[in-house]
């Protein structure tokens, strides 16, 4: 069985810390921003998926929905 991690490697962290500090603080600022709505954007996803959850009559596959697209707009954003 395979493990994933949701910590990147450390090879990918220290790569991302040298390109991250060749940044200006624009482009930094920019990316710190679209990091921050693809986190929002899967936040909503999850909660869409969840809110529901709880009532007799929604598929137990919403919560699997919400939870695959969430993921795969941080893998989107390598995140």
């Amino acid at each position: 069985m395979t493990h994933h991690s949701s910590e990147p490697d450390t090879e990918t962290r220290a790569a991302a810390s040298g390109a991250e500090s060749e940044l200006s603080p624009e482009a930094r600022l920019s990316r710190l921003e679209s990091q921050v709505a693809t986190l929002a954007g899967a936040v909503r996803a999850l909660a869409h998926g969840l809110e529901n959850v709880p009532a007799e009559d929604t598929p137990p596959e919403e919560a699997a929905k919400g939870a695959r697209l969430a993921h795969e707009l941080l893998l989107s954003q390598g995140l």
